[in-house]
């Protein structure tokens, strides 16, 4: 590759941060097959029981939708990228292809965060205002939302990847497992400083907004809790508990996500950096329906009656 190549120009990458592992590389593509057929299933299913019910056709059940939607949207974007790369003896990505699984973790990043700071505002009209809810959280707010969501995302991230393209890069390498924005922009040999402030000023809209929303919703949440009786206490923190939990999970992965991709990680064991460079990108899209599926009750019961319907039928 000669030297100021373009993004747009580049043919391919070099990803740096695959080991040598020998006959065990059998053993991570079978363990990664079945994590990413786990997600498919689980998160699939979820999505096929809230869209047979219609009892479960209410704001958040169809926010949690777009949630499991998006768990498939991100791994897919990854998992099979990385069994492809486990069974190859040179670990090279094609320009376009990064380009594109670039777009796809961190629209999925995006649509996550946004996803889970508007679940948290429903929750608090659900809650604090529980006589009000259905005429502020109509069927039209629910479907504006989630549109609002999934385009901002998308929009943002094209704007990005744009001003990406036209960097000249001065090597191919990046050391890391799938392609990552940060660390291609970090191969660039000229100033970055438009890049710089854009992705500032994204992350100004994208990131303190929605944290606002959540900081504000859960302060109002929590004086109810405090205040409240002990069964609209247990009620409120049988919804908010999951959610709560998915939302610090996501945030952990992140910062991890954060930390081995900017700062010298070289003192970390190698197994280490790669859990914390995949934390968000597995662990979320598992956990999301585990902790849905079993914390809400009307989920639960839907999907135990499909499957019990559909033992019996096959009993016949």
């Amino acid at each position: 590759m000669g030297l100021n190549s373009s993004i747009s120009n580049l043919s391919y990458f070099i990803l740096g941060a695959y080991l040598n592992i020998g006959n065990l590389t059998y053993l991570y593509f079978v363990i990664t097959a079945l994590l990413y057929l786990v997600i498919l299933l689980v998160n699939a299913s979820l999505i096929l029981v809230i869209c047979m019910n219609r009892s479960l056709h209410e704001p958040m059940y169809m926010f949690l939708c777009s949630l499991f939607v998006n768990e498939l949207y991100g791994s897919t974007g990854l998992f099979p990228f990385l069994l492809i790369q486990l069974l190859s003896d040179i670990h090279t990505v094609s320009a376009p292809l990064c380009i594109m699984q670039i777009f796809c973790i961190y629209t999925y990043g995006s649509v996550e965060f946004l996803n889970l700071a508007i679940m948290s505002y429903d929750r608090y009209l659900a809650i604090c205002y529980p006589l009000q809810y259905n005429m502020r959280m109509t069927s039209h707010h629910v479907a504006v939302f989630i549109i609002v969501v999934w385009l901002f995302s998308f929009v943002k991230f094209l704007v990005t990847l744009s001003l990406n393209l036209q960097l000249p890069l001065c090597g191919n390498t990046i050391n890391s497992l799938y392609c990552q924005n940060y660390l291609v922009v970090k191969l660039a040999c000229s100033n970055t400083e438009l890049n710089n402030i854009y992705g500032i000023v994204a992350i100004l809209y994208s990131v303190f907004i929605p944290l606002f929303l959540i900081i504000f919703s859960y302060v109002k949440i929590l004086k109810i809790i405090i205040s409240g009786m002990s069964q609209m206490r247990q009620k409120a923190l049988s919804t908010c508990v999951p959610h709560l939990v998915s939302l610090l999970n996501f945030t952990f992965g992140c910062c991890f996500e954060i930390l081995q991709s900017r700062f010298d990680m070289t003192k970390v064991p190698s197994v280490l950096r790669i859990i914390l460079s995949l934390y968000f990108l597995i662990i979320q899209p598992l956990l999301n329906p585990i902790m849905y599926g079993l914390q809400m009750s009307k989920i639960r019961q839907t999907y135990e009656h499909l499957l019990c319907g559909k033992i019996s039928t096959a009993q016949r």
